[in-house]
């Protein structure tokens, strides 16, 4: 199919995007990678008036770090973060769910706050960056501000994005030494959506205990999860084969899927548990100094 007529139109700056979007109002969408976007106006699921495409803004370019943050800029495509030695080094569950994000076509052109602000809980951003230090920033017409990603999302395809707003930047938290992280995802094909994925991130103590412990889970709820209970197990433990097993049966609890084409409800349930249980033994042996592949399941 083919999208409806729409303008579009180029600013130069983050002022001039938000002067675009206040005057434009709800009939206008920004454009930056498209890869969500452009496929629901061609089906007409999305069919704005305006495209505001803020690919010209030098500002909303880049991946950098800023002291003890790695600053992504809006216009960061996923092949960026993938291709970063700083995130291959730093932060290895980034760079597991560039590796794991779609095909490469997509990776070359699609943003990683725009997966963000599109809030699909079966999308890899949304559950790998909610285990991380994630702070989201973005600016408006009454100026800019800065949440927690666990805040900017706030259901499936919902955020704190205003209508008048647009994401400047993603900042996250370089983690101390000792930690690792790993992010897993089980798709039906090669470069589908997850049917169940699952982020961790480890720190260790001189004692090899878990010092600090994060999970998160994608796809099995209507928006992406901490794994609180499963967290509060594993806190200050060393991680043997049985908490890790205690674990993956309290993800299984705390998981609230829904029946689709992808699977059943105890399908799915199964699948949060065990990408959990492998990617906390993937972020383990990366806390201990190991190499370990992506987890392409």
């Amino acid at each position: 199919m083919f999208p409806a007529d729409f303008d579009y139109v180029v600013p130069r700056s983050v002022d001039e995007a938000v002067a675009m979007l206040v005057h434009y109002g709800d009939d206008a969408k920004v454009l930056a990678g498209g890869q969500s976007l452009i496929p629901m106006m061609k089906l007409r699921i999305a069919s704005p008036r305006v495209l505001i495409d803020v690919n010209g803004i030098a500002e909303l370019a880049g991946l950098r770090r800023d002291g003890d943050r790695l600053v992504l800029g809006a216009l960061c495509r996923h092949a960026d973060v993938a291709a970063s030695p700083l995130v291959r080094e730093h932060l290895p569950l980034m760079h597991d769910a560039a590796q794991l994000t779609a095909d490469v076509q997509v990776r070359n052109r699609g943003t990683v706050a725009g997966s963000l602000a599109h809030a699909d809980p079966a999308g890899d951003w949304p559950a790998a960056l909610l285990a991380l230090d994630t702070h989201v920033t973005v600016a408006g017409p009454d100026g800019t501000r800065t949440v927690p990603l666990a805040a900017f999302l706030v259901d499936a395809y919902t955020t704190q994005l205003g209508a008048n707003e647009l994401i400047t930047q993603v900042a996250v938290g370089i983690p101390p030494g000792r930690t690792g992280g790993a992010y897993a995802k089980f798709e039906r094909r090669a470069g589908d959506f997850a049917v169940a994925s699952a982020g961790v991130q480890v720190t260790l103590d001189e004692a090899g205990r878990c010092a600090a412990v994060a999970i998160s889970c994608g796809a099995v709820a209507p928006s992406p999860f901490r794994a609180r209970a499963a967290e509060a197990m594993l806190a200050g433990q060393a991680l043997s084969e049985d908490l890790l097993a205690q674990a993956e049966h309290a993800v299984r609890d705390e998981a609230s899927p829904f029946a689709d084409t992808r699977g059943s409800v105890e399908y799915k349930r199964h699948l949060a548990g065990v990408l959990v249980r492998r990617a906390c033994v993937a972020a383990l042996a990366r806390a201990r100094g190991e190499r370990v592949d992506t987890l392409h399941l």
